[in-house]
């Protein structure tokens, strides 16, 4: 292996039993890869909200302080008290962070599989992805059409994935149309493009009217904002027109959940479903699968004994459904990456400029539309 890649950067996330954040970068060395390993120079790994949740853990992001140096920058945040007994399974730890991201492979094992991926661009998926250079399975690398740049490929994963899932969870439950909130995100986007191609009928759930005119231009039909006065009565029309009874919620807390529930209800009187002593009998789903609320969720039952309310996660999914299933799904994404699943930045930083205080308190906003991609070969 080559002497400029025998070791590089990766950040690092730790919650002590003190109740405090630190994240920091720490040079490490690069592993040799076994017969079917490679080594990617990982170029471009999307910050997802599945990743701040690892990254930040119960941290309160408003009291984070820079420290370190300019070549060793740090950050340190506090964690309330009330919110320590959650991180118990990683105090002390020092753990790597990012999911997903795309690079060149720079280095390959004896195995013909692994000779054969090197010098191609490819997309992988596993942990430690912010990092400059990562030793990973062949099995989980996805090579990335010819002409296809590292922060095309950087999101193949998670959030096309999580669109797939989705719509296949709706479809083995018995479900004919979804919904979905925060439906403005890169998410949102590829779960629209999905059902278009697929014909489903998708209600999308957004916070104000620019996201709405965002989500028609590409062609959905139902989208409503939560931030107006008419938010309830417009939900439950677009429910009765699709007959929805099934969504997926990346906000969490708040009243939403509930809501959606009550609409489901409604939406399902007007559709002269039988209702009996206690409300209809269709069985209506809200999944949360987000937390970009992280207060207590309100549900005021108006809605029957026909719900439920749990969680729902792309990764458990995956397993369910198998390999074979999961790998139908990865060339379909593959040959749609620039179109269907084509994933958009508002920054590009390094590994460094990750730990900036100004880009912190960006992404720990969590806001829908604005995804920050890590180049960790940037100075």
């Amino acid at each position: 292996m080559a002497d400029n890649i025998r070791s590089g950067l990766q950040l690092r996330s730790e919650i002590t039993s003190g109740g405090e954040l630190r994240l920091s970068l720490l040079d490490l060395p690069t592993p040799d890869p076994g017969p079917d390993e490679v080594v990617v120079r990982i170029e471009a790994t999307p910050i997802n909200p599945s990743d701040i949740g690892v990254l930040f853990g119960a941290a309160d992001m408003t009291t984070a302080r820079a420290s370190g140096t300019a070549a060793a920058p740090a950050i340190t945040a506090d964690v309330p008290p009330q919110r320590m007994r959650s991180m118990a399974a990683r105090l002390d730890q020092s753990k790597p962070v990012g999911y997903e991201g795309a690079g060149v492979v720079v280095a390959a094992g004896a195995s013909a599989a692994a000779q054969a991926l090197l010098g191609q661009t490819v997309a992988a998926l596993g942990d430690a992805m912010y990092s400059q250079y990562r030793c990973l399975k062949v099995d989980d690398c996805l090579v990335l059409p010819a002409g296809t740049m590292p922060a095309e490929g950087a999101s193949c994963f998670v959030n096309p994935l999580t669109a797939l899932c989705m719509v296949e969870t709706m479809r083995r439950e018995g479900h004919t149309a979804l919904v979905h909130t925060a439906a403005a995100s890169n998410l949102g986007q590829m779960l629209q493009h999905v059902c278009v191609k697929n014909g489903t009928k998708l209600v999308n759930i957004v916070r104000n009217a620019q996201q709405q005119e965002l989500l028609r231009s590409i062609g959905a039909t139902w989208v409503c904002n939560s931030s107006s006065p008419d938010f309830i009565e417009e939900l439950t029309q677009a429910l009765t027109e699709t007959a929805a009874t099934i969504a997926f919620d990346a906000v969490g807390g708040g009243k939403l959940a509930g809501q959606i529930l009550a609409c489901m209800e409604a939406a399902l009187i007007r559709n002269a479903v039988e209702i009996g002593p206690y409300g209809t009998s269709v069985h209506k789903q809200v999944y949360v699968y987000g937390s970009l609320d992280t207060g207590a969720m309100e549900i005021t039952r108006t809605f029957g004994l026909s719900w439920g309310v749990g969680g729902w996660l792309v990764f458990p999914f995956l397993q369910r459904i198998g390999k074979v299933k999961t790998q139908q799904f990865k060339q379909r994404i593959a040959s749609e990456l620039k179109s269907t699943f084509a994933s958009h930045y508002t920054r590009v930083v390094s590994l460094r400029g990750a730990l900036q205080l100004e880009a912190v308190a960006e992404y720990a906003r969590r806001s829908t539309g604005a995804k920050y991609l890590i180049n960790p070969g940037l100075e």
